[in-house]
């Protein structure tokens, strides 16, 4: 019998994901392990691998679809084998021609106001991922109005859309218009052609970038930012680095600048944990875990991998940590439970030659420390000039819960382990 291939269950709470590519066609031999298809969910763009090796009979489910977890997505087995045991498989697609007593009632406009008469019934289970609550709650939507197609009437990103788009306006009362005159007519002038559109291409949005948009326009729209600066002498840095990047590697870990920067940022953070909090409306709630974020730059976009519990590790450890979550970004290995749970974050936007920059705080964090380019500058010391690897070190920070004695604080503190660093 065939084996089937279903939308895995990605973290906690994630209860659905879209189709983003099928990396094998229909006949395309598989091994057991490889990469089948890539995933996306409102937080990263994930590998699933087949867990049979043989040859993907059937593909159920389109790139682009989006569906629940345990979906049949397809089967693989051998050539000519049968497809499915007789069980209903789930799908994507709108019910086809189901007969008036069985379809779901969808609300069409009209033209005299909307309609009053209530929604067909159904079983609404109340589940739903994060975007669609956004979704609903910036569109002010009730969601007893919308039809769910996902399993057990759960309703799905693509149900709210499309509840969106067929949802009537409220109706404008025209002002009633005079009745003209009667004029002779009159020539009229001829109209100029219209200016021709400029060449232009329409990139369709990922998940991944248009979660982004969403969280980064939240962001400004939540906190009031304010962003201090300061520049940082990475000369003990260095010198350690230097001295011990050999044994790192033999203990197979990449000593990279990103580690002390987050070594040195949980050491700041234990030494001002307001940094490490998150505002409410009863109060500020410091967090007793450290989880720092550190952002890694892909072909979507911008993807924040958390340490867990990182004031646990030490350089080794964190080193490991940077490397290993960095490397399965890039090759979308991530889970969505490893992007979730930050207390802080970590930006080096100096990878790509930038000095200094003012990130967006990534809620609900109270700050984010963005780290520029390390380079060699001319710097006076004891009244002699010296060159030394400098760096501008920024923090942006929720206003409402740091000002700015109590951030320059922490940046100081961070200033002075990382440039007395052994």
């Amino acid at each position: 019998m065939a084996t089937k291939v279903v939308m895995p269950q990605l973290g906690e709470s994630v209860i659905e994901g879209t189709i983003a590519t099928w990396l094998k066609q229909e006949g395309d031999k598989v091994a057991k392990y490889e990469p089948i298809l890539e995933i996306e969910t409102d937080k990263v763009t994930t590998e699933a691998t087949a867990e049979v090796a043989g040859t993907l009979l059937k593909i159920l489910v389109p790139a682009g679809q989006t569906v629940s977890v345990g979906t049949v997505l397809a089967y693989i087995g051998e050539p000519g084998e049968a497809v499915g045991d007789g069980a209903p498989v789930t799908t994507p697609a709108e019910p086809a021609a189901a007969s008036p007593a069985t379809a779901p009632a969808r609300k069409t406009p009209s033209t005299n106001g909307p309609s009053t008469a209530p929604p067909a019934a159904r079983q609404y289970t109340g589940r739903i991922s994060p975007v669609v609550g956004r979704i609903a709650e910036e569109h002010n939507v009730n969601l007893d109005l919308v039809p769910g197609t996902g399993r057990d009437g759960r309703i799905t990103k693509k149900d709210i859309l499309a509840y969106l788009e067929q949802r009537p306006q409220e109706p404008t009362i025209a002002e009633p218009t005079p009745t003209p005159l009667p004029v002779p007519p009159s020539p009229l002038p001829p109209r100029p052609p219209a200016p021709s559109a400029a060449p232009a291409e329409l990139l369709p949005l990922t998940n991944i970038r248009r979660a982004i948009a969403e969280h980064m326009v939240r962001s400004k729209h939540t906190s009031p930012h304010v962003t201090t600066v300061f520049d940082v002498d990475f000369s003990a840095v260095a010198a350690h680095r230097e001295a011990h990047k050999a044994a790192f590697t033999r203990d197979g870990a990449n000593l990279t600048f990103t580690a002390y920067l987050v070594a040195a940022t949980i050491q700041a953070l234990k030494a001002h944990p307001l940094v490490n909090s998150t505002w409410t409306d009863e109060g500020i709630l410091l967090r007793k875990e450290v989880n720092v974020g550190v952002a890694v730059a892909i072909p979507d976009g911008l993807i924040v991998p958390v340490i867990k519990n990182a004031d646990s590790l030490n350089l080794l450890g964190l080193a490991r940590m940077v490397n290993d979550l960095a490397e399965r970004a890039r090759n979308k290995q991530l889970k969505p439970d490893e992007v979730q749970g930050g207390t802080f974050s970590i930006t080096n936007h100096g990878v790509s030659g930038s000095l200094f920059a003012t990130p967006i705080i990534n809620q609900p964090q109270c700050g984010i420390l963005g780290v520029g380019k390390i380079e060699k500058r001319v710097k006076v010391i004891n009244d002699a000039i010296a060159i030394r690897p400098m760096a501008y070190l920024s923090l942006t920070f929720d206003h409402r819960i740091l000002d700015g004695a109590s951030a320059d604080g922490f940046m100081s503190t961070l200033k002075e382990l990382l440039e007395e660093w052994h």
